[in-house]
């Protein structure tokens, strides 16, 4: 006998405990009881599983059951429920079988023991309900071993094993343990193990079955924070945001994959103004498994941009967290200010060059010199023509000093222009018409000088207010790849 096993049994009087009757002698240790639920008509061995040595001799133990009277189990074999030593046979069983069994066991020193049994008689219809546990799998062959009472009577009586998938029997499986090879959820069933023996030239069958499930081949990794990916995030005071912790663990890895936010090291979910949803997602057809919280924050508040919000994550190997702290965004109010500014200087700009282009050409035209070099090898930049023909002597002062003066101060000396000016710059003697037109071959521009009498206004309204003017104006036009210039009097 197991030392171990005495020591946690009580001493007690059977009287007071399942049925048991109370015969018993209180002197006797004992033991754990035994469940065993079994089906209608088979046959059931039973060996006490704290007994090392079943095979006693009849008269050092006896059986009995429990009830309202107490009855004796017989040794003699050709009853349907007997004992030999300490084996206890059931055969045919029934459901007046059922209730409470008990062994009293002297051993040769004096010691005695007790061993109960408690038998629960079901029909076939409950069979799925009956299983020895299941089978949860992910591998691809999976072993389904027959359950053990089973097999203990199979070896005793040198029985012969059949399997069964459901109802349907699985032909060529003679051995206590059944393999499922390239597991599918097709296989997914209830396997019964059956084994058939005999006993005084009659065969009986004891059965005991179990439920397979195949589950998917899962890898499980170290757990990855997805997101949050920064320490900080923005986010505006009175407004409602949403917070997200995702974790990877793996390849159909649902177990014990979970995501989960955490304020100030306590659980978000247990706090006031904080909701938090979590969910288990398989993406297909990778099966990369996400668990992902989403912590939503009523309204933003003050305290929050203090707070440290934690996002912890576990896998089926290891845990892991990240902390997230929330950052005030910044006011957009200042930068629609300086947008406007700009916009405002943009258009300015624009409307100073459109009206003012010439003005400012001339205003930056010190500091922007034209260039010298002479590409298009033209030895002046414009020819000056003027008339002083019919022109009083006071006009003809007034455009020689214009002419002679004025002109070249600015556009000579202040704008950096090369002028070929009639009267100034030919000399005596020379072929005038071969002059002019060498001269303007040779110039980039012509300048047409107007005074009073030139034009035909002159000569239609000779008293009009455009001819009393005092001075010289000039203007630009260009027409074409030439640009003219004109003085008005």
């Amino acid at each position: 006998m197991d030392v171990s096993r005495l020591l946690l049994s009580v001493v007690m009087v059977m009287s007071t405990s399942d049925g048991i009757s109370g015969t018993s002698d209180s002197s006797c240790f004992h033991l754990d009881q035994d469940r065993y639920k079994v089906i209608e008509g088979e046959a059931f061995y039973y060996v006490p599983f704290d007994m090392d040595d079943p095979n006693l001799p009849d008269e050092n133990i006896t059986w009995f059951k429990n009830g309202s009277e107490v009855m004796n189990i017989t040794t003699d074999e050709t009853h349907r429920i007997h004992y030999h030593g300490g084996a206890l046979l059931f055969l045919n069983i029934s459901t007046d079988d059922a209730g409470y069994y008990s062994a009293r066991h002297i051993e040769p020193s004096g010691e005695c023991f007790y061993y109960h049994l408690k038998i629960e008689v079901f029909s076939e219809t409950s069979r799925e309900n009956l299983t020895y546990g299941a089978i949860r799998n992910s591998a691809q062959n999976i072993n389904i071993p027959c359950p053990q009472p089973v097999k203990d009577t199979c070896k005793a009586f040198n029985g012969n094993f059949t399997w069964f998938k459901g109802k349907n029997l699985i032909p060529g499986q003679h051995r206590e343990s059944l393999w499922v090879n390239d597991a599918t959820k097709d296989d997914e069933d209830i396997y019964t193990c059956i084994c058939t023996w005999t006993h005084n030239h009659k065969l009986y069958n004891s059965s005991g079955s179990r439920r397979l499930f195949v589950l998917k081949t899962a890898i499980f990794r170290n757990a990855t924070i997805v997101s949050p990916t920064s320490k900080e995030q923005l986010a505006d005071e009175g407004s409602s945001m949403k917070l997200n912790c995702t974790v990877h663990c793996g390849i159909n890895a649902e177990r014990d994959c979970e995501a989960t936010w955490w304020i100030n090291g306590k659980p978000a979910k247990q706090m006031d103004g904080y909701t938090e949803n979590s969910t288990l997602d398989i993406e297909d057809p990778s099966k990369r498994t996400f668990s992902t919280a989403i912590l939503t924050i009523q309204r933003v508040s003050a305290e929050d941009f203090q707070k440290k919000f934690q996002c912890k994550v576990s896998g089926f190997y290891t845990a892991n967290s990240a902390t997230l702290t929330l950052k005030q965004r910044e006011s957009i109010i200042p930068l629609i200010v300086s947008g406007m500014c700009v916009f405002v200087i943009a258009v300015f700009a624009a409307l100073l060059v459109k009206y003012f282009a010439i003005d400012l050409a001339l205003l930056f035209r010190p500091y922007f010199s034209p260039g010298k070099c002479n590409e298009d090898m033209k030895m002046y930049d414009a020819y000056v023509v003027y008339q002083t023909q019919s022109v009083d002597k006071e006009t003809e002062d007034k455009l020689s000093n214009f002419v002679t003066k004025t002109l070249p101060s600015v556009l000579e000396e202040k704008c950096g222009y090369r002028l070929f000016i009639q009267g100034r710059d030919d000399i005596p003697g020379e072929d005038r018409v071969e002059l002019v037109e060498s001269c303007i071959k040779q110039s980039r521009r012509l300048m047409v000088i107007l005074t009073p009498g030139s034009g035909p206004e002159m000569m239609e309204n000779p008293t009009s207010d455009q001819t009393s003017a005092i001075g010289f104006d000039w203007q630009v036009k260009e027409s074409g790849g030439q640009r003219a210039w004109s003085g008005i009097n």
